[in-house]
C-alpha cells in the first residue's frame, strides 16, 4: 500500500497548487485525480479565484471525507526542488506532503483497493482563507451527516479546536509638532499602543478559561503601522490583530470587548477581515454534545483520539452546518508550512490503512 501511496503523492506533490498566487484551474491535478477514481461519479466545479473543488462518490456514503489540495508558497530556504518528491528512509519530502497531500494520496490508493461506498471532496482554496469550495458543497442538498477533515494531526482523531478572526483597527490623530502639549492624547499612534496594551491585559485575564484540554484566549497583534517622523504628531494608523477563542466563547461578545478597548473618539474603523468558527460550533452546550458525537464516531471507526488543537481547520465549516465532524490525518503540523516539509512514512502508511479499512467494513 505504501508504494501506491508514494506513487500518486509524487504525481500530487508535482504538480504547482501553491496559494496565492491563486490560479489553480480545473485541469492539472483534478485531472489526475479524476483517472484514478475509476468506478466513482466525479464532479469538478470551478468556483473562482483559484477555488476548485472534485466531488467524488461510490456508493451511498453517509461520511464524507475532505482533503485541501492547495499549499502555501514555498520558500527560499528550501535545500531542492519542492515539487519534486524525496522519499528518504523514513519521511517523504515535497511542497504539501505534510499539509495535506500525503492524505490525498492515501485516500487515492485506498479507495483503488476497495469496493465499499466512499465520498471524497478535493478543494483546492484552504490556504486563502476563502472557503468558497465548501461553502458551496454545504449549501448543496450533499445528504451527510458525518465529515473527516484531513490535517496534520499525527494520526490521531481530533474533536475540538479554536476558532480564529482576523482584525483590522484604523486610529485617527490630529496632525502638529510634536511639542504641543496635547500630543499624547492627539496622536492616532497613541491611541492604537493604548488600545494594544487594553487588549493584553484583557487577554491575560483569559487564561483561567478551559474547552476540551485547551486554555484560554490566543491573541496576537501581526502589524502595527502609522505616523510619519519622530517630531509630528500621528494623524493616522493601523493595526493588524487576530485572536482565536476556545470554543466556548462567543466571537461577537469577543469583537465588542476588542472594539471597546479604544478611544471612540480615535476609532476610525473596525472591520473583521477573516472569521473561522471553533471545533466543535455551537454554544457550550451545544459544542460539548458535538464534541460527544464527535467522539462516538471516533471510536466507532477504531480511532485513537489526540489532544484538541490550537490551530484552525475547515472541520468547524462542517461542524457549523450541522454534520458531526473530526480532523485526522497523516504528519506533524510542526512541518507544516516549513522548508524541507515532511510527512513520515509510518503515518502516511498507517492512515492508508485505516481509511482502507473504513471503506471497507464501514
Amino acid at each position: 500500500m505504501l508504494d501506491s501511496v508514494l506513487r500518486h503523492l509524487e504525481v500530487l506533490v508535482s504538480h504547482d497548487t501553491r496559494n496565492p498566487p491563486r490560479a489553480i484551474t480545473t485541469g492539472g491535478i483534478f485531472d489526475y485525480i479524476r483517472s484514478q477514481l475509476s468506478g466513482f461519479q466525479v464532479e469538478v466545479v470551478d468556483h473562482g479565484a483559484g477555488a476548485v473543488s472534485l466531488f467524488a462518490v461510490r456508493g451511498n456514503p453517509g461520511r464524507v471525507f475532505n482533503v485541501h489540495l492547495d499549499t502555501v508558497p514555498s520558500s527560499p530556504a528550501w535545500s531542492a526542488d519542492p515539487l519534486k518528491l524525496r522519499v528518504t528512509g523514513d519521511r517523504a519530502i515535497g511542497l504539501g506532503a505534510c499539509d495535506i497531500k500525503g492524505a490525498a494520496a492515501a485516500l487515492i490508493a485506498a479507495a483503488q483497493t476497495t469496493q465499499g461506498d466512499a465520498a471524497f471532496l478535493f478543494t483546492s482554496d484552504e490556504e486563502a482563507n476563502d472557503p468558497r469550495c465548501i461553502a458551496a458543497f454545504l449549501a448543496r442538498a450533499h445528504g451527510f451527516t458525518q465529515a473527516i477533515i484531513a490535517e496534520p494531526t499525527q494520526g490521531r482523531a481530533v474533536l475540538a479546536h479554536r476558532g480564529i478572526s482576523a482584525v483590522r483597527m484604523a486610529f485617527k490623530g490630529q496632525a502638529g509638532h510634536a511639542s504641543a502639549e496635547n500630543a499624547l492624547s492627539l496622536s492616532a499612534v497613541h491611541n492604537a499602543m493604548r488600545w494594544g496594551t487594553g487588549a493584553l491585559d484583557f487577554v491575560q485575564a483569559q487564561n483561567h478559561l478551559r474547552f476540551g484540554g485547551l486554555t484560554g484566549l490566543r491573541f496576537n497583534v501581526g502589524r502595527v503601522e502609522g505616523g510619519i517622523k519622530a517630531n509630528m504628531i500621528a494623524p493616522s494608523a493601523e493595526v493588524r490583530f487576530g485572536f482565536r477563542p476556545l470554543p466556548s466563547q462567543d466571537m461577537d461578545a469577543l469583537h465588542a470587548q476588542f472594539r471597546d478597548l479604544a478611544n471612540p473618539e480615535a476609532l476610525a474603523d473596525y472591520e473583521e477581515t477573516f472569521r473561522g468558527p471553533s471545533l466543535p460550533s455551537g454554544d457550550v452546550g451545544r459544542a460539548e454534545e458535538r464534541r460527544l458525537a464527535a467522539r462516538d464516531l471516533a471510536d466507532e471507526l477504531d480511532l485513537p483520539v489526540g489532544n484538541a488543537v490550537d490551530f484552525w481547520t475547515e472541520a468547524s465549516l462542517f461542524s457549523a452546518a450541522g454534520l458531526t465532524a473530526l480532523v485526522y490525518g497523516p504528519g506533524d503540523i510542526a512541518q507544516a508550512h516549513t522548508a524541507d516539509e515532511w510527512v513520515s512514512l509510518q503515518q502516511l502508511q498507517g492512515y492508508a490503512d485505516t481509511v482502507q479499512r473504513i471503506f471497507e467494513t464501514h
